[in-house]
């Protein structure tokens, strides 16, 4: 007996328009986990930095803190008892809540950045709202004493070339990553150095976080600190990830 199986054109296009969906899913998310390399922006094509260059040993870490004062003191003793200069974007609500916080980054001798003033995807704003958290983020460090602040982290991470065009248009360099434990959902210690020690090489971006979100990001920064270091890496600033990365690039030029 023979079977025949009929469907209807409606449905085939229904299922070409998923298995699209899923392979350009499994393609954005293979490009964010494995790719390695340097965004830099030009006159024409604004962009954000999310590595540095792979011919050095350097690499940054960097911590997001948007909320809470408990977990950011004891990441900074961590980082003084290991002499390592880390980069810390704040918000600008933030900072106006924690001056003393601030102040203990900035005597750390550590770089500060900014996420904006209200930590709210800028994706999902208006371009004018946008521009008007920059200027009240920018109002509000200036008046706390750190007038010079270049370096933004978009709140989420979230970016678009409308977004990263007017940061630029204000003398920001926006900034990603490429190292990510997602500490903020406490995976677990050992996960999270795991994750690090895994997946760490040359001018890596580390996102963690400092706000009071996180758990076990301290306990893990006693094992990926000098864990990092034991393989040859150096901590620099993004600043100087930025530098050396110019450096070699026009080297190559």
């Amino acid at each position: 007996m023979q079977h025949f199986y009929v469907f209807k054109a409606k449905n085939w296009k229904q299922w070409g328009l998923l298995l699209v969906a899923a392979l350009f899913s499994a393609i954005f998310l293979w490009v964010e986990a494995e790719s390695a390399f340097s965004v830099f922006s030009t006159d024409e094509n604004p962009a954000a930095l999310s590595k540095g260059s792979d011919k050095d040993p350097n690499i940054a870490l960097t911590f997001n803190i948007s909320w809470g004062n408990e977990k950011v003191e004891p990441i900074l003793e961590e980082l003084k008892k290991h002499e390592i200069k880390a980069t810390f974007f704040v918000s600008g609500e933030w900072a106006e809540r924690h001056p003393d916080l601030v102040g203990k980054i900035k005597e750390g001798e550590h770089e500060l950045g900014m996420m904006g003033y209200r930590y709210k995807n800028y994706v999902e704003q208006e371009k004018e709202q946008v521009r008007k958290d920059l200027i009240y983020a920018k109002d509000i460090f200036t008046t706390l004493g750190y007038k010079d602040i270049k370096l933004l982290r978009t709140p989420s991470g979230h970016i678009n070339p409308e977004v990263l065009d007017l940061a630029e248009s204000q003398g920001y360099k926006v900034i990603q990553w490429n190292v990510n434990p997602q500490d903020w959902k406490n995976p677990g210690e050992q996960q999270i150095i795991d994750h690090v020690m895994a997946n760490t090489s040359k001018g890596d971006i580390i996102l963690l976080h400092a706000s009071d979100s996180v758990k076990q990001t301290p306990a893990a920064l006693k094992t990926i600190l000098p864990g990092l270091k034991n393989k040859g890496f150096k901590y620099v600033t993004i600043s100087e990830l930025i530098s050396r990365a110019d450096s070699n690039s026009n080297e190559v030029e």
